[in-house]
């Protein structure tokens, strides 16, 4: 399993029409080979600010299944345009789990 971790800068005064728009997003990604599993989270410190963790089968799951596929061309449509800066994207392996 790899966790997908994403802090996503969203333009201020966009933050609820970007949720909307994630939430119709979120159907696009949820049918993707190797999803597992995929939270949302708002900071309460900077509202503008929203993390993504999404966890997948296998690294290529996402890096080339999803970003290779067509649904991704309508994923970055409905989402991209919210980001100021571009996010980054990184990847982690479990390591401990309680």
């Amino acid at each position: 399993m790899i966790l997908e971790h994403a802090l996503l800068p969203v333009k201020p005064g966009r933050e609820e029409e970007f949720v909307a728009a994630f939430g119709e997003a979120k159907q696009i990604i949820s049918s993707m080979p190797g999803f597992r599993t995929l939270t949302l989270s708002r900071c309460q410190e900077r509202p503008s600010a929203f993390l993504l963790l999404v966890e997948w089968e296998t690294l290529e799951d996402h890096t080339v299944g999803f970003r290779g596929s067509a649904e991704y061309d309508e994923w970055r449509r409905l989402l991209h345009d919210f980001y100021e800066p571009f996010p980054v994207v990184e990847h982690f392996d479990q390591v401990l789990a309680v």
